[in-house]
């Protein structure tokens, strides 16, 4: 196990009904001005948004609004958020939604108080020292963005995603969690989340660094938490319980405690970045896709780590097999849970039915290096039969 140091300040207020004390949290940690921010219709038409604001207003709390975040956020929304910031002296960035509107409200949060383009953040030209503090009333469990200090966003001019991580510049103050709110997501979208979260717990789990057992098993722990409370949502999206372990799992995936002491990877993330940013898909399910093809590949080379995976979340029985076919049947059992959650596998299932490999191959290595990844890396020749392994 390697040396690290784990920072998670934000306070969680999970539970029934917490979303009253927004108000009452916004004041706690300093806001007095707040920019509300949110996606589409959801939050209006369930009034929870209305909820939000009564808080405020029985707390004493002035606020502004900016609605309209899409999946996939983008810059042009970010650079508006910023200009409202200013304009009306805003304190406090308050989301209220999924991963897209938190990660919005991030980057606005630390464009604010810089004086040149927040963009220089996400491309690495400066590093984020100050920002706006941030709230969350959250809606979608999937990015795992309420209590973890990344954001992604995507630069409309070229299509470039990019993701961005602080330690601690960009960690909520505190985020509200009420599983009650995710009961009407479509079946789909919870879909997408599950696969997201999956995906996070993927990035640091697929690592070569040894002895680290601890993190090992929660991380596994996590994922077949997830596995088994996922099929429960299928079967009655109104399972309270379930939904709850659901949410809580999605914020434990994502705020670094399964990345301690090892070696993370991020390549499956930044592949799927790029058929995001050029195809518009959801996120969740684009990573549907390229995480099997990702662990089928480096399975060739370095398959230890996908069979203990296979064996201890999948249920595989090792028998007398090679690591490589434990791998292969785990994988395969992974596609099957996709599929039951309805959730694609291929490229053609994900609507990208003519893919331009060699521009995803080009943008991907322009955007992060090469090669890319840590469990196996990956050069451009190798990124290129792993898209086309997603056909």
């Amino acid at each position: 196990m390697d040396n690290f140091t784990f920072w998670s300040p934000t306070k969680f207020v999970f539970g029934r009904d917490t979303e009253s004390l927004t108000g009452n949290l916004v004041k706690q940690f300093g806001g007095n001005r707040v920019l509300l921010v949110y996606g589409g219709g959801s939050v209006v038409r369930s009034g929870l948004l209305d909820r939000v604001k009564k808080s405020l207003d029985e707390a004493g709390v002035m606020w502004e609004e900016m609605g309209g975040i899409c999946p996939n956020p983008t810059d042009d929304r970010v650079y508006e958020g910023i200009d409202m910031v200013r304009d009306h002296k805003i304190d406090f960035l308050l989301a209220v939604g999924g991963g897209s509107v938190i990660d919005t409200a991030k980057a606005i949060a630390c464009g604010v108080p810089y004086d040149g383009d927040f963009w220089d953040f996400y491309c690495g030209k400066k590093v984020v020292e100050k920002a706006l503090p941030v709230g969350v009333v959250l809606t979608i469990p999937a990015a795992g963005s309420e209590g973890s200090g990344n954001s992604v966003i995507t630069k409309k001019d070229g299509l470039i995603k990019l993701s961005l991580r602080t330690e601690s510049a960009l960690r909520p103050r505190f985020a509200v969690m009420n599983p009650e709110l995710t009961f009407t997501l479509p079946q789909y979208q919870t879909g997408c989340g599950i696969v997201d979260m999956m995906a996070h717990i993927f990035e640091r789990y697929f690592s070569n660094t040894p002895d680290c057992e601890t993190t090992d098993r929660l991380a596994e722990g996590l994922l077949t938490a997830i596995i088994n409370e996922a099929r429960k949502i299928m079967a009655d999206p109104y399972d309270y319980e379930a939904r709850a372990n659901i949410m809580w799992s999605s914020t434990l995936a994502h705020n670094g405690l399964c990345g301690t002491g090892r070696a993370e990877d991020w390549a499956s993330h930044f592949m799927e970045h790029e058929l995001s940013a050029i195809y518009d898909v959801a996120h969740g399910a684009g990573l549907a896709v390229v995480n099997p093809a990702w662990m089928s590949y480096v399975s060739r080379t370095n398959p230890a780590k996908v069979a203990q995976f296979a064996i201890r979340v999948m249920g595989v029985s090792p028998d007398n097999r090679t690591e490589t076919e434990i791998a292969e049947e785990g994988i395969s059992r992974l596609k099957e849970f996709y599929r039951s959650i309805g959730m694609p596998v291929t490229l053609g299932e994900l609507g990208i039915d003519s893919p331009d490999f060699e521009r995803l191959v080009a943008k991907l290595h322009e955007h992060k290096g090469n090669p890319i990844g840590s469990y196996v890396k990956l050069s451009p020749a190798d990124t290129a039969e792993i898209y086309k392994m997603m056909l």
